[in-house]
C-alpha cells in the first residue's frame, strides 16, 4: 500500500538533491497516459515527491513533455500541494536575471499540447475556472518564504507560454510585451491548467535566467540558461524547502474544489 504524499515539487534536475530529503527512494506510478518515474523523500516529517518534467537525463523537450501523466501520477498518491519550478526569459526589464517571479497570470501561446483531461472519450464537458490559475494560498507561502530568507523575489507577474523548443524572435517577444507578458517560457501550460482540473493547489516559482531576444544585447544560449540557474540554484533550493515548511497540510483550499460542479475530479 502506497503511502499518500501530500506535496511534490516539478521542475529540473538541479533542483534535486540527496541531502535537502530524507529516506529517499525511486519509485513509478501507471497512468492511463503513461508510466511516471519519480523520487519521493522527507522533509521534516513531510512526504515530498519530486519529478523531472525535462526526464532524469534532461532528454524531453518542452512540446512532449507527458503533462496529462504527471499531474495525473502526482494526484494518485495523494498530492495536493504542487510546487513548480520555471526558467523564463525576461520581457520586464524590472525582472532581471536571478531574480525569482511568483507568477499569478498567463498568456498560452502553444499549438500542439493537450490542454485538459476532458477530451471526450466517455468524459464529461468541463470549464475549469482559471480566474486564479496559481493558488494563492501557496503563493502566499511563497512569499512569505523569499521574505523570511532574504531573497529577491517579484510577489506577482504574467508568464507567457510558447510551444519551443526554439526560442522566440524579438517580433514575438514585443509583441507579448504589448499583450501584457512579464516572462517568457515553454512549460507552465498544460501544467497549470491539468493541475487545476485535478483539484491541486499549484504555485510556480520562475527564475529569471535571461532577457528575452531583441531585449539582450546578444544572441540567446542554452548554455546562459543554465549557467544563470546553476548559480541561483542554492537560492531557489532554499526558498523551495522553506516555503515546505510553511504549507499546513490540514488546510482546506479552494482549488481542491474547482470542478465542485461537475462533482470534482474523476480518475
Amino acid at each position: 500500500m502506497r503511502i499518500m504524499i501530500k506535496i511534490a515539487i516539478i521542475g529540473g534536475t538541479g533542483l534535486y538533491d540527496p541531502r535537502i530529503l530524507d529516506n529517499v527512494r525511486e519509485d513509478k506510478v501507471v497512468t492511463p497516459y503513461g508510466e511516471v518515474n519519480y523520487k519521493v523523500g522527507e522533509y521534516k516529517g513531510k512526504s515530498v515527491a519530486f519529478i523531472p518534467r525535462h526526464g532524469s537525463e534532461h532528454s524531453i523537450p518542452p512540446h512532449l513533455i507527458n503533462y496529462r501523466a504527471n499531474i495525473w501520477a502526482l494526484k494518485k498518491l495523494g498530492v495536493t500541494n504542487i510546487i513548480a519550478s520555471t526558467a523564463v526569459g525576461s520581457l520586464n526589464p524590472a525582472m532581471g536575471g536571478g531574480d525569482f517571479v511568483f507568477v499569478d497570470q498567463f498568456l498560452d501561446f502553444t499549438k500542439s499540447r493537450i490542454t485538459s483531461f476532458y477530451n471526450g472519450a466517455g468524459r464529461q464537458v468541463v470549464h475549469a475556472d482559471v480566474t486564479q490559475p496559481y493558488c494563492p494560498t501557496l503563493r502566499a507561502a511563497l512569499i512569505k518564504a523569499s521574505k523570511v530568507l532574504g531573497i529577491k523575489a517579484h510577489a506577482t507577474g504574467t508568464y507567457v507560454c510558447t510551444e519551443g523548443p526554439r526560442f522566440e524572435t524579438p517580433a514575438e517577444i514585443k509583441a507579448y510585451a504589448m499583450l501584457g507578458g512579464d516572462l517568457v517560457g515553454m512549460t507552465n501550460v498544460p501544467e497549470v491548467v491539468l493541475a487545476r482540473e485535478a483539484e491541486m493547489c499549484y504555485a510556480t516559482v520562475s527564475m529569471v535566467t535571461n532577457f528575452a531576444a531583441g531585449i539582450s544585447p546578444h544572441s540567446l544560449t542554452h548554455a546562459e540558461v543554465v549557467e544563470t540557474m546553476a548559480a541561483n540554484t542554492e537560492n531557489i533550493k532554499r526558498l523551495i524547502m522553506a516555503t515546505i515548511d510553511l504549507i499546513d497540510l490540514e488546510e482546506d483550499c479552494s482549488c481542491r474544489h474547482a470542478l465542485a460542479e461537475y462533482g470534482g475530479f474523476k480518475m
